[in-house]
């Protein structure tokens, strides 16, 4: 199977800003992307991208998920990182329109079609260091997907470091590509070392994220996760995972989690740890190193909580379930 992301619709949806407004969208090829050299995204990142999916129903219909959410995050990152200001309704008609196109080619369960907004500085004018771009690009990829996470159903090894951080504090909230690279080299070396999947970046202490999604503490009937603020992405999926807990009756307490909390509570024999995202959905974590030590979470296996978590999302996303929250939007 090719692995997560890596094939494509031979088409996407495409907009051009000009420094005044924004084109018509066209629908045209994947690879026909044009750039100068001197874009101000190849030299400074002025780029921001979000994650969603649509999925296939029994029935055959394709329904999008929580897509008013993305859109309204992109949006949040394209001002953070003052690139031109997106339109939001011509954006919700190209994700659409380019779903509607290929909806053929939507997975079945398990699968689904992960959709890749994206927002690109694209003025040449490479003395702008410190200067906004004021031309841009926006354009919707599609890519069918199963897993992300090749290691299937078992649980993932973390890697808790208390002294760097994935992104600066006040790039968090935004889904940048450079937020990723730097927590690429951390990765590669905890997974050379310690046969580690990610890295759970805990600054000083205070448990915040991995490079790629948000995570979760489960102990007994309470879920514990960092209250949100700028120093970290605002997961649509961990919103959705915490709505859902909510309505199980289970106990959300947003806050500061300290890795000595952390260790101490995943001891229990019942406790469960989780990475939430929209690739990921919601992934159980077996072992946490620290300190060259390892430390089993709970049983060190997929926690039981974690499994009904993640199927009452799927069950909605694949409408197994009833969407009482209005997440899904037919296409």
């Amino acid at each position: 199977m090719s692995a997560f992301g890596s094939v494509f619709m031979p088409e996407m949806a495409i907009s051009w800003f000009d420094g005044s407004s924004w084109s018509e969208s066209q629908v045209v090829p994947s690879e026909s992307l044009h750039l100068h050299a001197g874009a101000h995204v190849l030299h400074y990142s002025s780029t921001c991208f979000e994650g969603l999916k649509a999925f296939r129903h029994e029935d055959g219909s394709i329904k999008i998920f929580r897509m008013d959410r993305n859109i309204d995050r992109i949006a949040q990152s394209s001002e953070l990182l003052a690139l031109p200001e997106v339109n939001k309704e011509q954006i919700a008609q190209m994700i659409t329109s380019i779903v509607a196109q290929f909806a053929a080619e939507v997975p079945e369960a398990p699968g689904s079609m992960y959709i890749r907004p994206t927002h690109i500085g694209t003025e040449p004018a490479i003395g702008k260091a410190a200067v906004p771009t004021l031309e841009s690009c926006f354009y919707v990829l599609l890519s069918p997907v199963g897993d992300y996470f090749s290691g299937g159903d078992s649980a993932l090894r973390l890697l808790i470091d208390d002294k760097n951080m994935r992104c600066p504090p006040h790039m968090g909230m935004v889904k940048s590509g450079g937020n990723y690279a730097g927590a690429l080299q951390p990765t590669m070396k905890a997974r050379a070392e310690f046969q580690a999947d990610q890295v759970l970046f805990c600054p000083g202490g205070d448990v915040q994220e991995t490079g790629a999604a948000n995570f979760l503490l489960i102990d007994g009937n309470e879920i514990i996760t960092k209250a949100l603020d700028s120093t970290f992405l605002h997961g649509v999926t961990r919103d959705s995972i915490l709505t859902l807990a909510r309505d199980m009756g289970m106990t959300v307490s947003e806050r500061q989690l300290s890795v000595d909390e952390l260790l101490e509570r995943a001891a229990k024999p019942g406790c469960e740890a989780a990475l939430s995202g929209t690739a990921a959905v919601l992934t159980s974590v077996g072992t946490l190193i620290y300190n060259g030590k390892e430390h089993s979470v709970g049983n060190g296996g997929i926690g039981e909580t974690t499994v009904k978590l993640r199927r009452a999302l799927n069950d909605i996303q694949w409408g197994r379930s009833e969407d009482k929250f209005g997440w899904l939007l037919d296409i």
